[in-house]
Order: C-alpha cells, then sequence, then structure tokens
C-alpha cells in the first residue's frame, strides 16, 4: 500500500526554522504534483504550498510566502518545507499530499494521497 509519510515536526520558539519531510513509501509518485496542508485545532484544513512536478513551480499561500520553501529531491520522491521565521499562528498538524495537479491541491483542497501529519508547535 502506498502511503506519505512525514516526518521532522516539533516544538520550536517564535522566530526559529523547522524542516518537514515527506517520503513516499511502498511506491513512488514522481509525477505527481505534491504539496503541504495544515490544519489548526478547531479550524479547517489549509493549503500552505505545493510543488509541480513538471515545471518545478513553488506555489504559496500568501501567510508563508517568504518564509517557507517547498522543494523536492532530484529523484522527485521526497518532498521538504522549511520553514523559517516561524510564528505561533503557524502552529497546526502539518500533512503532506499528492494529486495529479497543483489545481487540485490548491483550489480543491483535493489529493489523491495524504500523509498522517506531523505537529508542529511555535512558542511565543
Amino acid at each position: 500500500q502506498v502511503q506519505l509519510v512525514e516526518s521532522g515536526g516539533g516544538l520550536v520558539q517564535t522566530g526559529g526554522s523547522l524542516r518537514l519531510s515527506c517520503e513516499p513509501s511502498g511506491g513512488t509518485f514522481s509525477n505527481l504534483d505534491m504539496g503541504w496542508f495544515r490544519q489548526a485545532l478547531g479550524s479547517e484544513r489549509e493549503f500552505v504550498a505545493a510543488l509541480s512536478w513538471r515545471e518545478g513551480s513553488p506555489y504559496y499561500t500568501p501567510s508563508v510566502r517568504g518564509r517557507f520553501t517547498v522543494s523536492r529531491d532530484n529523484a522527485k520522491t521526497t518532498l521538504y518545507l522549511q520553514m523559517n521565521t516561524l510564528k505561533p499562528e503557524d502552529t497546526a498538524v502539518y500533512f503532506c499530499a499528492a494529486a495529479k495537479s497543483v489545481h487540485s491541491l490548491m483550489v480543491y483542497r483535493q489529493a489523491d494521497y495524504w500523509g498522517q501529519g506531523t505537529q508542529v508547535t511555535v512558542s511565543s
């Protein structure tokens, strides 16, 4: 069974950095667009960032642009999210996702595969 496995979450102070990783298990996602979502307690899941596998173009929600960087390794397997200058409002469970198009991730918040999530907590 193909799964997405996230890692790298944790507790960090305001202004700190974390790097999340998302690795497929049991298959490959080299021909799928991949992205990150987050869900804070009591809130809906929101789109954070995505990467098109064809063009390599990154997409970000405005609140993280300039602070977060989404990237993928050369084999187009592992997805990363480098998070800098973290704020308390970034606190959430972060999910990795894979879909046939970035449009599906960004607009419809739909994916063919989801990870189990990793907790990111930013203390003030």
